[in-house]
């Protein structure tokens, strides 16, 4: 695609985290603890703990820092009542809020808009629901108009970051004067399960809480670096449909993950990406890849042929954070955005990635555009051929 004056960017991003930190080996000591009594789970969770890429995660929920047996979440030791759906939910609304402003409020300083600028607000959440909703709460204390159109996503689940940004871009392209605000909160620790499940176990080792924001508007309203959206490629890998359940429970929302999830997306994905990638093109310098797990990572850095340097972000957010669900893929984002500043990054085109249940995929085409010496992106005015 040919982008010209009208290209659609995203002018802003801005991340936040509770306060506080899940550090994996002390989790993993304290959960094993509470399967003293299941000594072949504790094993295996000690593992995966272990292997699955995480060193520090965040969490809204200090009980989770208690020890085993004072700890309401590992009751198989502590006795103690494990807390209710309700209860989770009551921390959720309590939580999410403070966190998801937070989040907004960078993403609009870094944007240098205005509230008063915001035509649409959307909203992405698959952890907690509550009425009036995240979207009615942020108007009010962002100061957003009242007239503002709100759209919320809900439980669309890892990939709904993505589809978010990808429905703001569709919104703008049809609507010269319009910017919209993304606001994406997940706080999966919540859910942690007290049982000895394998999938629960493994759910519990890599997930944790965040809040992401970013603005989408056209490439002339932002002087600086943004990234150029081109038009996303969205679809359900048949056959799939049974390898990521997540359902409401009595005690949390109970998760499933298939083990095939990560060899499954590395075998689809490469023809899914098929039809956007042109022989006559470079290859991809940019690889936004939702860090769903360290496996599939792994599984598309084989299948695409990527090198350690394209994978990098996506292996640090995973990390350092964990997976954070919808709001994992902004993370990477600004990793990516902010490294290339750092190091005078040329224009630089690639896509970004995520994946969700169904099993989905959602592809985005991207080009990061650095700031000419007058500010404006380079690329914006002057237009380009690239896989956006």
């Amino acid at each position: 695609m040919h982008l010209s004056a009208a290209t659609i960017a995203m002018l802003g991003i801005g991340t936040a985290v509770p306060r506080y930190v899940l550090d994996q080996t002390d989790t993993a000591q304290r959960l094993t603890h509470a399967l003293s009594g299941a000594p072949d789970a504790a094993r295996w969770a000690k593992r995966i703990f272990k292997k699955c890429g995480v060193q520090t995660r965040y969490t809204c929920e200090p009980d989770l820092l208690e020890p085993a047996e004072n700890n309401r979440y590992f009751a198989q030791l502590s006795g103690l009542p494990v807390p209710t759906t309700a209860d989770r939910m009551a921390i959720y609304k309590q939580e999410a809020i403070p966190l998801a402003l937070q989040a907004a409020k960078k993403a609009m300083t870094d944007a240098d808009i205005g509230p008063e600028a915001v035509t649409h607000l959307l909203t992405v959440s698959c952890t907690g629901q509550f009425l009036p909703g995240l979207d009615a709460t942020l108007v009010r204390q962002l100061g957003l108009p009242l007239s503002v159109n709100r759209i919320p996503l809900t439980f669309l689940g890892c990939a709904a970051g993505l589809k978010a940004i990808d429905m703001a871009r569709d919104i703008v392209a049809g609507h010269p004067d319009a910017v919209a605000l993304i606001v994406s909160v997940e706080l999966c620790t919540i859910h942690m399960q007290s049982t000895s499940d394998r999938e629960a176990l493994f759910g519990a080792s890599f997930f944790g809480d965040g809040a992401s924001s970013c603005v989408i508007g056209r490439a002339e309203q932002r002087d600086g670096p943004v990234f150029a959206l081109g038009e996303a490629r969205s679809s359900l890998m048949p056959g799939t449909a049974g390898e990521m359940i997540w359902e409401v429970g009595n005690h949390g929302y109970d998760l499933f993950l298939s083990p095939r999830i990560s060899q499954l997306i590395g075998e689809k994905i490469p023809g899914q990406l098929a039809p956007l990638l042109r022989d006559e093109d470079p290859f991809p310098g940019v690889w936004a890849i939702h860090p769903g797990g360290k496996g599939i990572i792994d599984e598309l850095e084989a299948a695409l042929a990527l090198s350690p340097d394209h994978t990098r972000f996506s292996r640090d957010v995973l990390r350092d954070y964990g997976n954070m669900s919808s709001a994992t893929i902004l993370f990477v984002l600004k990793a990516i955005r902010d490294t290339f500043i750092r190091e005078g990054a040329d224009k630089t085109e690639g896509f970004c990635l995520a994946f969700g249940p169904g099993l989905s995929c959602e592809i985005v085409p991207i080009a990061y555009l650095p700031a000419s010496e007058d500010g404006a992106a380079i690329g914006a005015k002057a237009g380009m051929s690239a896989y956006v």
